[in-house]
């Protein structure tokens, strides 16, 4: 599939803003975090922000993006429409629970109860982006039980980053969210590990023989249907060299995993200024590297549809 970077960053920053905004919630929620008003207007404000900003660069690779609207009507059938309603529907606690946080000082009763509602929303849109993908029956890679758990690992992971980063700003930082956010990084590593040994011994029983009926024999293309590219060869028969998937997925796995962790790791046995320099580096360079495997999510990706096409 062709990688559309406004799909990328979408699923990227929506994610992350996605987790940091259920543990923001729960914890906000639960009287774990104390009610500070920056630290509040600042979570909040990066939680919120990195969502709008997903969602408004996913209308990037429309055709008429003024149209976006009409995919909230298609709710019953679609997982698009269902991520849409889901998104809009968790900005209504998100928002209560944002304004009671930071100009009411307060995270308990129903502000609590927002943050939570907020939290359950965070994690039920996650899921339905997932499932856009999961849902896919022409496409192998992302048909399988590894998409969906994926999805919500990687927001967990980027979420809890984002929020140490934060906490260790503000002097909050505790030993326990530092060795949550490296076990979830650790997680995210051994289930994208996984994936790919899943996705590279897939064996597609779909051919063009299947596709046509004609499994006794073998079937080829006398002619092509068309000289030259056209749209969908552009968008469903993407391919990425071996030697270029090989080096991004090295690059996946120290940006997103190794490097935050041992960043991570080092903020246990250094003072505040220090950990919270390099908590902020370990959240920056993990969501370079979470774009940098959502590319290859959608590049490594192969559609049925191209077996018309010889391919």
């Amino acid at each position: 599939m062709h990688p559309a970077f406004s799909v990328v960053f979408f699923t990227t920053a929506t994610g992350a803003g996605y987790g940091l905004l259920a543990l923001l919630g729960v914890l906000g929620g639960l009287q774990v975090i104390s009610p500070d008003f920056w630290l509040g207007l600042i979570g909040m404000g990066l939680a919120l922000g990195l969502i709008v900003a997903g969602l408004l660069s996913s209308t990037g690779h429309l055709g008429r993006p003024e149209r976006a609207w009409r995919a909230f009507s298609q709710w019953r059938s679609s997982w698009l429409s269902r991520e849409g309603v889901a998104s809009v529907i968790t900005f209504i606690p998100a928002g209560l629970f944002g304004i009671g946080w930071v100009f009411l000082g307060r995270t308990g009763g129903w502000v609590a109860i927002a943050g939570l509602l907020a939290s359950i929303g965070a994690v039920v849109t996650v899921c339905t982006t997932g499932m856009i993908y999961a849902s896919l029956k022409p496409i192998a890679q992302w048909h399988s039980r590894f998409t969906l758990p994926g999805y919500l690992i990687f927001s967990a992971m980027t979420g809890s980053v984002l929020l140490n980063a934060l906490l260790q700003g503000f002097a909050l930082g505790s030993k326990t969210v530092l060795a949550t956010c490296i076990l979830v990084t650790l997680l995210g590593w051994g289930w994208k590990l996984a994936t790919w040994r899943y996705n590279d011994r897939l064996e597609i029983a779909t051919t063009a023989n299947t596709a046509t009926g004609l499994a006794g024999g073998s079937v080829r293309s006398l002619e092509w249907p068309h000289t030259e590219e056209n749209y969908l060869l552009k968008e469903m028969g993407f391919r990425i060299a071996r030697k270029h998937s090989t080096r991004l997925r090295q690059i996946t796995q120290g940006l997103a995993f190794a490097l935050p962790v041992l960043l991570l790791a080092a903020t246990f046995a250094l003072p505040r200024p220090f950990a919270a320099a390099l908590s902020l580096l370990a959240a920056i360079v993990q969501f370079a590297g979470m774009l940098v495997e959502r590319w290859l999510f959608f590049a490594e990706a192969k559609h049925t549809v191209t077996l018309y096409y010889g391919r």
